[in-house]
């Protein structure tokens, strides 16, 4: 190998073993620092020619934890975050350890930007073979609508090349699969004029209007074809600057959206969503699209424990809701959300199966943010997790978004509920790319037969 190959006691072996999601504590025997594909490629042959178990390590942000392993290998691709743009052709090949920070820092000094994500320390590779949602879903589509070719190393040690016109089945398996059909050392991106400066909504109000301001923002998308993916969230006023001191530990309704055109425009565009009641908080305004891409981060810190799922529902009706309030309420940590991602737009005008991602048709996705810092508190905070969620399926159709899956215990049902009608296809093709199952640190898909 180019890259270091860490193992316990050696310099570097414990940061390496570190995870955002402070939950995760596992120690593997080897970690494998790559620096390119013939890196990665020598690592699959020793974990599958000795049987070790195979971990893949991108932006180290996977919220199940799945990017590392107690005994055996983990391919560590933090190392990889080369970003190269190519301005004219409007697309960017970015290595599968890089951030969002790492591909909006080299987009953006052309004033282009591909859809990612809404945090950004998150890493591209899990984020994207997942799906991808972000602020520019309903403009631009999802993180994986945006991929136009990978290299890829399967479970047989061959790097491969995945697009339309070269391994398409890997390729169709890859745009929101998950890693189970291999290592992706790079992605290549569609890249879309965004930028350099954005028009930012974040306002905040009080949570007894949340029917009045989720209905708004509903009726608001429906009567004008504003390009920006709202996200509504549920959850308690901070002890921060920003906030009236009054209001600390109220809870809140608020509407969070990014516009991705002029400035001047995306603030008209998007002043009905503020203007829906009177506000807590009001913290709108133009921002660097780099600048709007980390308002979350705080929100975010490493170690912090984690425990989030997901579940898409078919209207946001009244009684609804008001279960979402109950709930947001009641969470044990006051830094814990329910988050309404709006549905619809790109994202939704790409068919169920021309990707492997399922559930486009939705119109809404509860995400139920666990989010906490003493260990002693995390029994309480995932049953409410779980409970919330386990409310909440009385109001959905099924289906779930694999980048918010609790702990995956859920096993073969949730993938299932995960991949819809395309679960079969995809067991088929990771039967042909990895018989061995090698690849099962993941949301993983059994290989058919």
């Amino acid at each position: 190998m180019r890259g270091r190959l860490l193992r316990p006691g050696d310099q570097g072996y414990e940061p390496a073993r570190e995870l955002w999601n402070g939950m995760i504590d596992k120690h593997p025997a080897l970690v494998a620092r790559c620096r390119g594909e013939e890196d990665v490629a020598a690592a699959v042959d020793f974990a599958r020619d000795l049987g070790l178990p195979l971990a893949v390590r991108g932006g180290g942000h996977g919220v199940a934890g799945q990017a590392l392993c107690d005994g055996g290998l983990v391919i560590d691709l933090s190392e990889m975050t080369e970003v190269a743009v190519d301005p004219d052709a409007r697309t960017a090949r970015a290595g599968g350890g890089c951030t969002l920070a790492d591909v909006d820092r080299a987009t953006q000094r052309h004033g282009l930007a591909t859809p990612l994500g809404v945090v950004s320390a998150t890493g591209i590779a899990g984020l994207t073979l997942s799906g991808g949602m972000g602020w520019l879903r309903r403009s631009h589509g999802l993180s994986c609508d945006n991929l136009l070719s990978a290299r890829v190393v399967t479970a047989d040690g061959r790097v491969l090349t995945a697009r339309e016109e070269e391994n398409a089945d890997l390729f169709w398996a890859i745009r929101g699969g998950g890693g189970n059909f291999g290592v992706v050392a790079s992605f290549e991106y569609r890249l879309h004029p965004v930028g350099p400066e954005v028009y930012f909504c974040n306002v905040y109000f009080p949570a007894d209007r949340a029917r009045e301001v989720l209905r708004d923002c509903e009726r608001c998308l429906a009567e004008t074809p504003v390009p920006a993916g709202p996200i509504g969230v549920l959850g308690r006023i901070p002890e921060a600057p920003e906030f009236p001191p009054g209001s600390y530990g109220q809870p809140f309704v608020a509407l969070l959206a990014l516009h991705p055109g002029d400035p001047a425009v995306g603030e008209r565009a998007l002043l009905p969503f503020r203007d829906i009641a009177e506000p807590i908080a009001d913290l709108s305004g133009v921002l660097p699209y780099t600048g709007a891409q980390s308002v979350l981060d705080e929100d975010y810190p490493d170690g912090r424990r984690y425990y989030w799922k997901s579940v898409y529902a078919d209207g946001l009706g009244d009684e609804l809701i008001d279960r979402l309030t109950v709930h947001a309420a009641a969470a044990p940590s006051a830094d814990s959300t329910i988050d309404i991602w709006y549905q619809g737009g790109a994202m939704a005008r790409v068919g169920e199966q021309e990707t492997a991602f399922a559930n486009r048709s939705a119109p809404y996705l509860f995400g139920v943010e666990g989010n906490w810092t003493a260990a002693d508190d995390s029994a309480a905070n995932v049953a409410w997790v779980r409970d919330t969620v386990a409310d909440l399926r009385s109001y959905s159709g099924g289906g779930t978004y694999l980048n918010f899956p609790g702990f995956l215990e859920e096993g073969e049902q949730l993938m299932r509920e995960g991949y819809g009608r395309n679960y079969e296809r995809l067991a088929q093709i990771k039967a042909a790319y990895d018989p061995g199952n090698l690849f099962r640190l993941n949301a993983n898909i059994r290989p058919r037969g």
